[in-house]
């Protein structure tokens, strides 16, 4: 992908959204308190299913290859899995 070509706003979105899990997980790791780890391990997830979505508006606009999207699609999921996982355990031991 390219700032010449369409999708580079779409790809701008994917930027956005996909680099802001790792700051809410980073974010998370300083949090003060359980409630604060909770909520912002939900921002990132939440943001793992807008990667999703844009990663999906890139595959069906024919922006990437279904190969391509498939890849990094799983890869949301399986980040998804980790978040969901991770929130889970905090509440529990809250």
């Amino acid at each position: 992908m390219s700032e010449e070509k369409r999708e580079y706003v779409l790809s701008k979105q994917v930027l956005r959204s996909g680099t802001s899990i790792g700051a809410n997980v980073a974010e998370a790791n300083q949090a003060q308190s359980k409630a604060d780890f909770v909520h912002k391990l939900s921002i990132a997830h939440k943001e793992s299913f807008e990667t999703e979505y844009w990663l999906n508006l890139l595959r069906d606009s024919e922006y990437i290859t279904n190969a391509q999207a498939s890849s990094l699609i799983n890869d949301c999921c399986q980040l998804q899995k980790l978040l969901t996982a991770s929130i889970k355990t905090a509440k529990a031991k809250k």
